[in-house]
Order: structure tokens, then sequence, then C-alpha cells
């Protein structure tokens, strides 16, 4: 080993905060990552300022939550279908497509506010519509990474877009919630929509980026799901995520434990929806270490066990608190396997198939949480929060354990030597 190299090894194990090689080395990653922070706020201030808008019109907590409902299904039934056409056609062009879509979208939204034109089903319809641009936009600007970076690079670029991701939750509806009050629902939306520019002007910049297939037949939505079936570690990556969000998944549940538990009241149940969100971000933020992990399905196993580990727990704790603490843990064990899974989703998998997993991806990330949203609630009904809360993290690892004695090939994945 070389001076040089032992000099980086040594760096690499004192490394604790996120790599920021990628942002350094590819000027291309570097405008397409700090264009996504942008939109993610935007669309996080859209997001807040449409429910804000629905309520104000209707008075009626149903009609916000199905806010959620037209957006998550054409996400869902779309989610596919975008990684298909990744797959096909020229994905820069497909990125800028879908992007001004969404800005589009916006300034509609800005002008019928502006019109005084204030009609729920004019809002329900762009909020479809933009899930459908979502759909589209996604697969398209993921799989373009792993052609912008060494695959050397791509969990640092996994760890800093997971950033982005968490810092628009976070600041995009506070931000909105903020400029609707000051300036109205007009101005967040024309601010959504010139955040987009920068998503854009990113887009703009990159080469083409068609996707390498051997041959001119349109990418199909079921070779992808074939390829998926006789791809086992590649699976397993969405399995152990279903784990998680489907049996430990107590998000729905944080109205009811805010006033039973903790005596609170809707400020109570913010800090709850923060604290794992928090902790995510943190989980970027500290992301250093991950540079020495070589066994990647092990390194998921482990966080997806720390994360229903956590959860369980939280169901036991009556401080509030503690209680918080847990759940940004949860959410720091969660972006750890998310991490993790977008990273050998890059690197194991073909060029020509990187949209349909994204795609499919999108469909796990969508509608994993709504299962979840939904077993936990009703086990809660027949039960309580605390047993659906601590059961629900008690499946999640023990589902988990399974998946370590039935995936040997999983946990002994190297990054080294990826094999799908």
């Amino acid at each position: 080993m070389t001076t040089a190299e032992q000099q980086k090894e040594q760096h690499d194990r004192r490394r604790v905060f996120a790599d920021l090689t990628p942002l350094r080395t590819s000027a291309h990653y570097r405008r397409l990552w700090f264009g996504s922070t942008v939109s993610w706020v935007g669309q996080g201030m859209t997001a807040l300022a449409v429910s804000l808008q629905v309520y104000d019109i209707t008075r009626s907590p149903f009609s916000v939550g199905l806010v959620g409902l037209f957006s998550l299904v054409p996400l869902v039934v779309f989610g596919l279908y975008g990684g298909a056409v990744a797959d096909t056609v020229d994905r820069r062009k497909l990125g800028l497509v879908s992007a001004c879509g969404s800005a589009v979208l916006s300034i509609a939204l800005a002008g019928a506010a502006f019109a005084g034109f204030h009609r729920v089903w004019f809002l329900y319809g762009i909020v479809a519509l933009q899930a459908v641009c979502a759909a589209l936009n996604s697969p398209a600007r993921t799989s373009m990474i792993p052609r912008l970076l060494p695959p050397e690079q791509l969990r640092a670029a996994n760890a800093l877009n997971s950033m982005v991701m968490t810092f628009g939750t976070l600041v995009g509806p506070s931000l909105g919630g903020l400029i609707v009050g000051l300036a109205g629902y007009q101005t967040a939306y024309l601010v959504d929509a010139l955040a987009f520019s920068a998503s854009l002007y990113a887009m703009w910049r990159l080469p083409s980026m068609l996707p390498d297939r051997t041959g001119k037949k349109r990418a199909s939505v079921l070779d992808g799901l074939r390829f998926l079936a006789t791809r086992p570690n590649l699976r397993m990556t969405f399995f152990s995520d279903f784990c998680a969000m489907i049996l430990a998944h107590p998000r729905a549940l944080f109205p009811a434990i805010a006033v039973l538990w903790y005596g609170g009241d809707a400020k109570t149940t913010g800090l709850l929806v923060a604290a794992p969100a928090f902790g995510a971000l943190l989980g970027g933020v500290l992301s250093g270490w991950q540079s020495r992990i070589r066994h990647h399905g092990q390194a998921i196993l482990i966080a997806v066990a720390c994360w229903g580990t956590a959860v369980a727990v939280f169901g036991l704790t009556r401080n509030l608190w503690l209680g918080l603490l847990l759940l940004a843990l949860a959410g720091c064990a969660d972006t750890v396997s998310m991490i993790f899974r977008n990273t050998m989703m890059q690197v194991a998998a073909p060029d020509e198939m990187r949209g349909r997993l994204q795609g499919v991806f999108i469909v796990v990330v969508a509608g994993g949480p709504r299962l979840g949203d939904f077993l936990a609630g009703s086990a809660a009904d027949l039960t309580s929060p605390a047993v659906a809360v601590t059961g629900g993290g008690v499946a999640c690892v023990l589902a988990v354990g399974l998946l370590a004695l039935y995936g040997r090939s999983f946990r002994r994945y190297d990054a080294l030597d990826p094999t799908p």
C-alpha cells in the first residue's frame, strides 16, 4: 500500500461527517444536488399551502386528508411507468420536461389564487398532476447519478441526497406557513415555481443521458419486475424496507399518543412528527463512518432492526423527551438503511434497469408508510396505541431476523464485488 493510500485510509477512519467528495469532484452533480435542495423546499412549501387552502375553503379535516390521497394514487400508479420511461428515453430530457411541468402547475396555483378562483376540485387536480410529474422526474434524476459519479462515490452521494429530502421536509412546510401568513397562498406558489428554476438549470447543463440499452425495444415495466424477481439481493432491499414501513410505522398514532401519553396538544404532535425527520437529517450529516462498511446488506438489516427496536421502546416510555430521542434514533437508522439500499440499487443494477428499479422504489416508499398507517391505526383500535406501537416494533425486529436467516447472500453482499 502506497503512502497516499495509507493516508486516505486513515482519513476515512477519522471521518465522521458526510463525505462531500461528490460535490467537489463533479460540477454536474453539484448543480443537480443544489437544484434538488431548492426544489424540495419549494415542494414542501406548496404541500403545506395547498393543505391550508383546502381547509380554508372547506373547514373539513377530511377534505384536507384527501389531498394526500390525490397525491398518493398517481404517485403509485405512475411510479412504475415513470421508471420504464426513464429506461427508454433521454433521462435529461425527461427530467427537464417533468420539472417544467411541475413549475407550470405551481404557476397555475398562483394564478388561480391571484384571480380568486378558490375551488377544491381544482386544487385536487393540480396535486394529482404534480404527483405524475414527480413520478416521472424522480426515476430520471436518480438514475442519472451513477453516470455522473464513479461507483466508490455513490454511497456518499446518497447520503447527501438523503439530507436534501429531509431538509426540504423540515424547512419547506415551516417556510410555507410563514409565507402564507405574511403574503398569501399565491406568493408561496410563486416561490415554488421560481425554486424549480434551480433544478431546470441543473438539468439543462447536463449532457445527454440515454440509457445503455442493447436493443431498440421500449423498456417494459414487466421486464423490470422479472429482473427484480431473479435478483435476490436487490429484492431483499425492498423486503427489508417493508419490515420497517409496514410493521413499525407509528406516525398515524402520533395525534392520539400526544394526548393520551403526554397530555399534550397539536404542538406535541408536531414534535413527534419532527423528531424522526431531525434524526434522519442527523443520520445524513454524520454519515462519514459509512465509507468503512463493505457489507451493505448486513448494514441494512442492522439498521432496520435498530428502527424496530427504537419504535418498540418508544411504545413503552411515557417521558416526552425520551420518546423524542427514540424517534430521532429511529429516523437516523432509517437514513442509514436508505443510503445503503439506494447504493446497492445503483451499483449492482445495470444502467438499463436503474429507472425501473427506482420506479419500484417510489411505489414502496409512497405505499409502504400508508399501509403502515392503516395497520397501526387498526391495531390501536383493536387493542391500544401502546400495544400497536410496541408490538409493531417487535414484529419488525422478528421479521428482519427471519430475512437475515433466509438471505445469506444478502448478508454477505460485498460493495467491492456487487452481486444483484
